[in-house]
């Protein structure tokens, strides 16, 4: 009985490596892809970020002081704003937010005092800001970002005013 001598060939070889490069051309393809969808992802919700947060902004303060009339659109300082009315300590405070120079500004002072469109805090760099009281109890946001992204809100009031 003899042996038998087993004989290598070189698709003994050429196999496993053409399966090894196979292998790592497909995870390198898919990794490549996956960082591609990934940055695309990450740009378009940072390139959102200005008008939707300038939205979300200004429906939370109205919600926070919707009660009795408290929220209304007036001019002020030549500025169309928004005003929220409040009372502390047996006061009368109001905020304003409004557009002045490519910027969302927002100031809170106490009735009666003197202040200008400069002396508020800026909240966020926008191209335009439109403020519309479509009802009693409805108002419409547009917000236009430095980018020309264009994001508008609809938010309701429960209290209702007829001041304005």
């Amino acid at each position: 009985m003899g042996f038998r001598l087993k004989h290598r060939h070189m698709i003994d070889f050429l196999f496993p490596v053409a399966l090894f490069f196979v292998f790592a051309l497909s995870a390198l393809t898919l990794i490549l892809l996956s960082a591609g969808i990934y940055q695309s992802i990450t740009e378009a919700s940072s390139l959102q970020y200005t008008a939707r947060t300038a939205l979300a902004y200004i429906g939370e303060k109205i919600h926070q002081n919707d009660e009795n009339g408290a929220v209304y659109l007036e001019t002020f300082d030549g500025c169309e704003a928004l005003v929220l009315e409040q009372e502390y300590d047996e006061a009368s405070y109001h905020t304003y937010i409004y557009t002045w120079q490519g910027e969302l500004k927002e100031l809170f002072i106490r009735d009666g005092v003197k202040a200008g469109v400069e002396d508020g805090k800026t909240i966020l760099d926008v191209r335009e800001f439109s403020m519309e009281r479509i009802s009693d109890s409805l108002f419409q946001f547009e917000c236009i970002d430095e980018d020309e992204r264009k994001s508008s809100a609809l938010i309701g009031v429960r209290s209702r005013t007829d001041t304005n």
